[in-house]
């Protein structure tokens, strides 16, 4: 009888094994709570135990995060790709729809509401929920996932912007003399008086803070949490209508009219950054969810792109934008007239160029676009009503539900307004480079001494040391010459350090001079209009 045959395990090779734990350990790194103790500097024996069991901890939850993730975010996002000569931004929209799944298909159409227009829009942060503003004071709230009008009411008066607040439960206007606050059933919460007539409105969500620059230029700050006006400046730059929010760092970002782009938080009367980006007014302005790139625009027919780390131009490209908005994955949407045009960096240096673009009928005029979070969709408000797009690769294709749920039950929701305002951040916190928190800031400098109070210390310095008592000696070594030697000799040992530093700031002075004197470039001529350094 023949002995069973038992089934062999196919190992697989060892470079297939060294590149699974190369990957392994770049993901751990990533799960990783910063670098591991250093446990030998330790020299309680029961404290560093404590600790080793510790980063053991760490170290077996970041490697089960790790092995985990292809599971945690399964999806990746897609970008249209052409075929041979043909460009992805001559794709149509018609075509996009007619391939995508039934429930993608439905998230592109086109609502005309031509007698209540222009029309502007706002998303919640989990994308599921939009609030619609027409000029004439149409305003709405619709439910995105199922196309179910929530509430719908007519103002009676002009609508210039509309933000959600926290969630969808509330949300703000601005309408002709002052904004006002409505919740989900249309009815008014609040009127805020002491804003005036507010052109554009953002909100920082995690501040619970509600800005707004008015007609005046002036800007305005107040907590909805307790309802009182943290802060309120005057611009100095005259009537302004472009307003965009960092979300990096929660700083607001205005375009004046002079072409200035100014940014503030709400502890400093004086903009934190006053830049000039172009020669015209700014007409729309856009901040990428990274923090470090701005791109604005202006009527002299350029759009720039602006590292905000060095603050200077990366790209300039020729064209007119309305509104700008970069989507969660960097796209950015440019709208102007009846056309809208997306631009994606395809090499990585922040180097747009054209990857989409959607025309649509003649005579509409694009009023705000907006890319809904965690969907590949654009909105457009525009002057014919409202239109959506899709646009495969703009969304995040995995949320975090901690963060932002587009599924999230009544409960759910309760929960996270709780987190979130025990959670709130002062105002405090809002500054240019908020890695900077928590970090010991760095000693001052000594300052330099002036010569008057460089001479007035010497002479505190010798005083002090005359008046030093001398210790008596055996007979023979305290003399009186002796002992006035060695009062000579400390004041010199004081005097020495002033003496030195006084020669150093002298021989610096000097070779300054002569570099200025020298310098081949300057002719003769004009060398004695250089000013004489004391």
């Amino acid at each position: 009888m023949e002995d069973d045959k038992k089934p062999q395990l196919i190992s697989p090779p060892a470079a297939a094994k060294k590149d699974a734990l190369d990957e392994l350990d770049s993901k751990v790194k990533k799960y990783l709570r910063g670098s591991g103790a250093d446990l030998e500097g330790v020299k309680d024996k029961k404290l560093r135990g404590q600790l080793a069991v510790r980063e053991d901890l760490y170290g077996e939850s970041a490697k089960a995060a790790a092995k985990t993730e292809k599971w945690l975010m399964p999806s990746e996002e897609g970008y249209l790709e052409a075929e041979g000569l043909e460009k992805t931004w001559q794709i149509k929209q018609e075509s996009i729809v007619q391939e995508v799944d039934i429930l993608s298909s439905r998230k592109a159409f086109d609502m005309i509401l031509p007698d209540l227009g222009p029309y502007t829009l706002d998303y919640t942060s989990n994308g599921r929920y939009m609030a619609v503003a027409g000029r004439k004071g149409h305003l709405a709230i619709i439910d995105m996932y199922s196309m179910y009008l929530i509430k719908e009411m007519q103002v009676r008066e002009t609508v210039r912007d509309v933000t959600f607040l926290h969630n969808e439960l509330i949300f703000a206007a601005a309408q002709k003399k002052y904004p006002c606050i409505y919740n989900r059933d249309g009815v008014e919460l609040h009127s805020l008086k002491e804003h005036g007539a507010t052109l554009k409105l953002q909100f920082l969500r995690n501040h619970f803070l509600l800005a707004s620059i008015n007609k005046f230029g002036q800007l305005h700050y107040q907590d909805m949490t307790m309802g009182e006006m943290v802060a309120n400046y005057r611009t100095g730059l005259g009537r302004c209508d472009v307003m965009q929010v960092n979300r990096w760092n929660a700083v607001v970002g205005l375009g004046h009219s002079c072409g200035k782009v100014t940014m503030w938080k709400p502890t400093s009367s004086a903009p934190l950054v006053k830049m000039l980006c172009h020669h015209g007014a700014i007409t729309a302005m856009a901040f990428h969810p990274g923090g470090h790139l701005m791109a604005t625009a202006g009527q002299e027919r350029r759009i720039k792109l602006w590292d905000l780390r060095k603050f200077e131009v990366l790209h300039t490209y020729t064209g007119n934008a309305k509104s700008l908005e970069f989507s969660q994955k960097g796209l950015l949407a440019v709208g102007n007239g009846s056309s809208v045009q997306i631009w994606r960096d395809q090499s990585g240096d922040h180097k747009y160029s054209r990857y989409m673009s959607h025309s649509m009928v003649k005579g509409y005029q694009v009023q705000k676009v907006a890319f809904r979070a965690y969907e590949d969709v654009l909105s457009i408000g525009h002057s014919m009503g409202l239109s959506s797009i899709l646009v495969p690769g703009s969304g995040e294709p995995n949320f975090d539900s901690w963060v932002a749920n587009p599924f999230e039950t009544g409960r759910q929701r309760r929960e996270k307004e709780v987190h979130s305002l025990l959670d709130k951040l002062p105002p405090e916190t809002i500054m240019l480079d908020p890695t900077s928190i928590g970090n010991v800031r760095p000693e001052k400098k000594k300052e330099r001494l002036t010569k008057k109070e460089s001479e007035a210390e010497m002479q505190a310095a010798i005083t002090a040391a005359k008046s030093a008592p001398l210790k008596n000696k055996t007979k023979g070594r305290n003399k009186p010459s002796k002992r006035e030697k060695k009062k000579h000799e400390g004041i010199a040992r004081v005097k020495r350090p002033f003496l030195d530093q006084q020669l150093k700031e002298e021989q610096q002075l000097l070779k300054k001079k002569q570099r200025i004197s020298d310098d081949p470039q300057l002719p003769k001529s004009l060398r004695k209009f250089i000013p004489k350094l004391e």
